[in-house]
């Protein structure tokens, strides 16, 4: 289980990402390489980093489903995501 600390400051990196894209589109845009250094690191999208919705895990994150593999397995094994069956052959 991640730090709440942790799953708060990846929330507010989003927030900041999407506050500032318009913002950074146009100073791309315009070639205002100045201007796109005077906004917060935190809004340039590249500093996001995907985590698992339920337990906060940074590693192991499946993109399609948006969770950890840990959690992928247990809820697949208790027949919680549709579609997804344990192989045996």
């Amino acid at each position: 289980m991640a730090k709440e600390s942790m799953k708060a400051r990846e929330v507010k990196r989003a927030r900041l990402v999407k506050k500032y894209a318009a913002k950074r589109e146009e100073l791309k845009a315009n070639g205002d390489w100045e201007g796109l250094q005077k906004l917060p690191r935190n809004a340039s999208p590249v500093r996001l980093h995907n985590r698992c919705q339920l337990s906060g895990r940074p590693k192991g994150y499946m993109r399609q489903f948006g969770i950890s593999r840990i959690n992928f397995r247990e809820m697949a094994n208790k027949g919680l995501i549709p579609g997804i069956t344990k192989a045996s052959w």
